[in-house]
């Protein structure tokens, strides 16, 4: 039987210390380890076929090393990218991941966080609709690590929830800006209920405001391709035809898509459409959907490392804030 590799096997295969080796699989090197050196490791453990006992790990530290990634809906093409970002940094400081799905509502949003104060994960890292960082304060005062990501500028505070986001508000109101700047004075925008679709809504009307034209809003029920497609269809049926739609997110995009070309309105020639996330699809369309990227999985891997950093003692004390960029996707719909 081919004997079991131990750390000091991978040390050595890797021509590092077993300490460094500790380091990278506790996750607990603080970012002082080269990426080169990490890669190393892992190259290492993978052709050993190293193992790390994780039970006496868990016994000896009281830690399960396993995160929890919270999203709202695990069906919406954005968050695959983002918890692949937050997997990826995970799994290379030696901890698991599990995704749960909350569909935006506050009470399954607190049973999973609860999974951190029974012990079953070691902190928790997601996109929360319904909780306040009020309603997380008993989990940090437990002890218990959480990093959200935000979809508004955030500034941290004393309670050590910290916050990794992109400023919504801001990139609406260049999308909006974008399309004045090719000549359309009347722009509509879809939304769904909730989410993150108030600060998107607030930056469109930020803009159309400084220049003086009236804002135009349909609402529906749900972020999905029915929900713009609906909301489209009001558009058309009731008022005067906008020249452009922004649509609060991508899958809202395409549903108001096939409503116009269903109805033999030509995109962009007659309407143009722009879209926000950039997922996958957004650029496989006809004609293909101008768009923002957030940047998911750079998102995710943020949000991980600042979980880790909490986790590990690197990183103490109140909230902390990382702003992440974001950029307009110019393409054919606009």
């Amino acid at each position: 039987m081919k004997p079991t590799a131990t750390q000091k096997d991978v040390a050595k295969k890797a021509g590092v210390s077993q300490a460094t080796v500790s380091l990278v699989l506790n996750g607990s090197g603080g970012g002082s380890i080269p990426e080169a050196t990490i890669s190393k490791i892992n190259e290492a453990i993978a052709e050993l076929g190293y193992s790390p006992n994780y039970m006496a790990r868990a016994l000896r530290t009281n830690q399960t090393m396993t995160l929890a990634c919270v999203v709202p809906d695990i069906t919406n093409p954005y968050y695959p990218l983002l918890v692949r970002g937050v997997q990826t940094v995970a799994e290379a400081a030696g901890y698991d991941v599990i995704t749960v799905n909350t569909d935006g509502k506050k009470d399954r949003e607190l049973h999973y966080i609860n999974m951190a104060r029974q012990g079953r994960v070691d902190g928790v890292v997601g996109i929360f609709f319904g909780l306040t960082i009020r309603d997380m304060l008993p989990f940090v005062e437990a002890g218990i690590p959480i990093v959200r990501l935000e979809a508004s500028v955030k500034t941290g505070g004393s309670i050590a929830v910290d916050d990794v986001f992109v400023d919504n508000c801001q990139a609406a109101e260049d999308l909006t800006n974008f399309l004045i700047s090719k000549g359309h004075s009347s722009i509509a925008m879809i939304a769904g209920r909730d989410g993150p679709q108030s600060v998107r809504l607030d930056g469109y009307r930020k803009a159309l405001q400084a220049k003086g034209l009236k804002t135009r809003i349909q609402l529906d029920d749900a972020f999905t391709e029915e929900g713009g497609a609906r909301a489209a269809a009001t558009l058309l049926d009731e008022g005067e035809r906008p020249t452009a739609i922004i649509a609060a997110n991508d899958l809202m995009a395409i549903g108001a898509m096939h409503t116009l070309l269903d109805r033999n309105v030509s995109i962009p020639d007659e309407i143009a459409i722009a879209g926000f996330d950039d997922i996958p699809s957004s650029r496989l369309v006809s004609p293909a959907l101008t768009t923002v990227t957030q940047f998911q999985h750079d998102l995710g891997a943020e949000a991980a490392r600042t979980l880790i950093k909490r986790l590990n003692g690197s990183v103490t004390g109140g909230g902390r804030v990382t702003e992440l960029p974001y950029k307009i996707i110019e393409r054919s719909s606009t």
